[in-house]
């Protein structure tokens, strides 16, 4: 075990542990709001673990299917959070979760990565022409993803069939990731992989077993995870769709919250942007379909692309916010601390539900 780094057994320890405590708590019918806390830590961590076995197996499939592979595994904490979710008839800490993980990345990360950089590196330039070309991925996959929400609310005819547009809409948006997947392998393979790339340390043999067995631990943790939610959440007084929007999308995405902000600080703003923005877009184009398409075989309540009028337009309004702040290609910690505060009000707004 010689090729693990000191982080990699500070992850791989911190994963076993919170795991073994969340799933004494669990079986052993302990306080639920113990067992809700500690399961959603030990989900960060799986997360982190299954972002470092995802490096390991793509470096050696090269810098092209390095993205193919992050956006196919990256969000599977969440996906299983979501799934269990769904079979308990949690339909609200779904939307929240989906809507708060788009929210999350765009201000939160983003803004602690702007807020960080610039203040240890002072303003920052990245490539703007490559934060528009994303900003207009997201603009579009987001709202392909929320035309059965503005059809309900304007009770045009296609209301009334609003799971079959939802099913056209997630056919269309896996079908449009899809298509992109060889333009963003040749894109990777022309720019030479990732700056951050490193030399895979992990036997080959490892990085799989280990990517499999995190991903078992990570469905058992998020089944323990749901089953104390309710009343956890009564107990701390907690609504259900901020529980979504907060806590379920900020440690489905750990991954990406560590390590955009850590771009930033390294002076690696280009980067940065690409990993936070890139993340709301798979969650459009992937995990949102994915579950539309699966709900009705769960056995649970069916999922659809309808969400609350205010989930929509927060989601709306911060994607344009965000627009405005990249558009010149500069950020400094004042653009962060501004998207840090909308996150905190919108955060706020669904305390009570």
């Amino acid at each position: 075990m010689t090729y693990l780094t000191r982080s990699d057994r500070i992850i791989v320890g911190a994963s076993a542990l919170l795991t073994l405590v969340a799933g004494l708590l669990a079986y052993g019918h302990g306080n639920e709001t113990a067992t809700f806390i500690v399961s959603a830590f030990a989900l960060a961590a799986l997360a982190a673990l299954v972002g470092r076995c995802v490096e390991q197996v793509s470096d050696r499939l090269g810098s092209g299917a390095t993205g193919v592979v992050q956006s196919a595994l990256g969000n599977l904490p969440e996906l299983f959070v979501c799934i269990f979710a769904l079979r308990s008839g949690l339909t609200e800490v779904v939307e929240s979760a989906i809507i708060g993980s788009i929210l999350g990345n765009v201000l939160l990360v983003l803004g602690a990565a702007f807020l960080i950089g610039g203040l240890r590196n002072g303003k920052q330039t990245f490539d703007g022409g490559r934060a528009r070309m994303l900003i207009a991925l997201m603009i579009l996959a987001v709202a392909a993803m929320l035309v059965p929400s503005l059809a309900s609310y304007v009770h045009t005819p296609a209301a009334a069939h609003e799971q079959v547009l939802s099913d056209v809409a997630s056919i269309v948006l896996l079908t449009v990731f899809v298509l992109s997947l060889p333009a963003s392998i040749r894109r990777a393979e022309a720019e030479g992989g990732d700056p951050g790339r490193h030399e895979a340390s992990w036997p080959m043999s490892v990085a799989v077993m280990g990517l499999a067995i995190t991903g078992v631990l990570a469905a058992l943790v998020s089944d323990w995870f749901v089953d104390a939610l309710l009343p956890a959440l009564d107990a701390l007084h907690i609504s259900q769709a901020f529980a979504g929007l907060v806590i379920v999308a900020i440690a489905g995405n750990a991954v990406e919250n560590v390590v955009g902000v850590q771009l930033a600080r390294r002076n690696q703003p280009d980067t940065a942007v690409s990993v936070i923005l890139n993340s709301p877009i798979q969650i459009a184009l992937v995990l949102a379909p994915v579950l539309v398409l699966i709900s009705p075989i769960l056995g649970g309540a069916n999922f659809t692309l309808v969400f609350p009028p205010l989930l929509v337009t927060t989601v709306v309004s911060a994607i344009l916010a965000v627009s405005f702040v990249i558009v010149d290609g500069e950020s400094d910690w004042l653009e962060g601390v501004a998207l840090l505060g909308l996150y905190t009000v919108i955060a706020a707004s669904f305390w009570w539900g």
